[in-house]
């Protein structure tokens, strides 16, 4: 099991590496998370959802990913109140309380998935949840020394060296772990190291001498790795080269925003995210994204005053997409008679599409291919979302998917063009999709990218700095499945 110091310390990474390490060693290996915290999810082969980072590790590890990889996923739908995913499927929203008092029986799920992926494998690597040494979360832990605790599973500690204060993190992580949980600490990483490695050794040997335990390995910093992001936003410096002007609005709630990694990452687009109590900046194409709390965020939309600055955006000519609650939002009016995000109740929409959502407590869950609206540029993505749309808009659909029938209509295009909606996350990972809603866009002659291969060759460039990077005799006891 890996635990970090802190959260994104590099669990995510180290056991993205290691799973591909072991793989190109031809050793059977899969990824598990007992408890995760996170907006980005994916949707599984067996038809349910888990967390982002482990659908990564899967991808990593060779393997389609599984709801048994992450059987707890915690979706805040506020600061105090969350949606609970058990092994792939929401089964009720909890506060805080509820949810502590909960884990007893969240930990039988977890025992349960752990043990149908020890009867498939012969190593799981596990990823802990922030940091073992929360003194408020320990009782009834299921995310860190809890589960190791009740698998007897050994354990890795891994620090960030670039945030300063690596060796107070270790220490100090460990002084705070009960004696049995500090005898299970097997070792330490340390991660994202920049400099010279001789002026870290000193202390490096004081660390050992200090705990009694090796440092296993110390990873580089690795520039332009790209890899999924658990939950946080990325910000990246501006390209002042940049022939297409992208913006991507940072709602309070948004939720699988690694759908906008294609338009980040591409050499001409100067992409920007835009957070509260920022204008809309000009731009050629304007994003709503998807969103844990719909309406919630179509409020918290109005009071930045972005909708009167969309109308502005799309008198300049401006292009407008919303994805899945951004495409939602694009409706008429927002129907929730349940209360399933937040109180019950109705909001008026941006009134952009002739469309209305009800919310429904089953939640849509399915991986999708076909075409834009052209039927010839390649879409592959998936659906997570408890609305069902109707109206007038689906009459003119920005996509076409394959379906029971074959091809079927999905999403809706204005009349005018400048306006796209879709419930369909991942629409810019195909190369074909991305250049064609770029050229509609407005940019001309787009390089080609490939988010899936750039992921992949990461995965590469991050297995072999690891290998190279931590103690051999640890990698041939992990090849050998030689802790017990």
């Amino acid at each position: 099991m890996i635990q970090g110091t802190t959260s994104d310390a590099g669990k995510t990474t180290l056991v993205a590496a290691l799973c591909r390490i072991l793989k190109n060693r031809g050793i059977s290996v899969v990824p598990f998370k007992p408890q995760n915290m996170a907006l980005n999810s994916a949707v599984t082969v067996d038809g349910g959802e888990i967390g982002r980072a482990q659908a990564l590790q899967a991808q990593a590890a060779g393997l389609q990913p599984h709801t048994d990889m992450n059987p707890i996923l915690i979706k805040p739908t506020s600061d105090t109140r969350a949606q609970i995913i058990v092994q792939g499927h929401a089964i009720t929203d909890m506060d805080a309380a509820v949810y502590h008092d909960y884990k007893t029986e969240a930990m039988a799920y977890v025992l349960d998935s752990y043990a149908r992926l020890q009867q498939q494998y012969d190593v799981i690597l596990v990823e802990g949840a922030g940091s073992p040494a929360e003194i408020n979360l320990r009782d009834r832990d299921i995310a860190n020394m809890g589960f190791a605790e009740a698998v007897d599973c050994p354990v890795i500690l891994i620090a960030d060296i670039d945030r300063g204060g690596v060796f107070a993190h270790l220490v100090g992580t460990l002084e705070l772990l009960s004696e049995s949980e500090r005898e299970r600490v097997i070792g330490f990483v340390i991660n994202r190291f920049r400099g010279d490695m001789g002026l870290l050794q000193s202390g490096l040997d004081w660390l050992e001498q200090k705990t009694g335990k090796p440092v296993l390995g110390v990873i580089p910093y690795l520039q332009g790795l790209y890899l999924d992001a658990e939950d946080a936003l990325t910000q990246d410096a501006q390209k002042t080269n940049s022939s297409l002007r992208v913006a991507v609005l940072a709602l309070a709630r948004i939720s699988n925003h690694t759908d906008f990694d294609p338009l980040r990452l591409h050499p001409q687009i100067n992409f920007q995210w835009v957070g509260p109590n920022q204008a809309i900046p000009p731009c050629n194409v304007l994003i709503i994204p998807g969103s844990k709390n719909t309406r919630a965020d179509l409020q918290f939309l109005r009071e930045q005053g972005w909708d009167k600055q969309i109308q502005q955006h799309l008198r300049y000519g401006g292009k407008l997409i919303g994805i899945c609650g951004g495409f939602q939002m694009l409706g008429t009016v927002i129907h929730d008679p349940q209360g399933l995000e937040s109180a019950p109740g109705s909001s008026m929409g941006l009134g952009l599409f002739s469309l209305q959502t009800i919310l429904e407590s089953r939640k849509v869950l399915q991986q999708r291919t076909g075409f834009l609206w052209n039927k010839s540029s390649a879409v592959a993505g998936y659906e997570i979302h408890c609305g069902i749309s109707s109206g007038d808009a689906l009459n003119s659909p920005a996509c076409y998917l394959q379906g029971d029938q074959g091809l079927e209509p999905e999403g809706a295009m204005s009349s005018d063009g400048l306006i796209l909606g879709t419930y369909i996350h991942g629409v810019f990972d195909q190369p074909e999709s991305l250049a064609q809603l770029l050229s509609w866009g407005g940019l001309e002659n787009a390089q080609a990218l490939d988010i899936n291969r750039q992921r992949e060759l990461s995965i590469e460039r991050l297995a072999e700095a690891t290998e190279v990077a931590l103690s051999p005799e640890f990698l041939q006891r992990l090849s050998g499945c030689g802790f017990r």
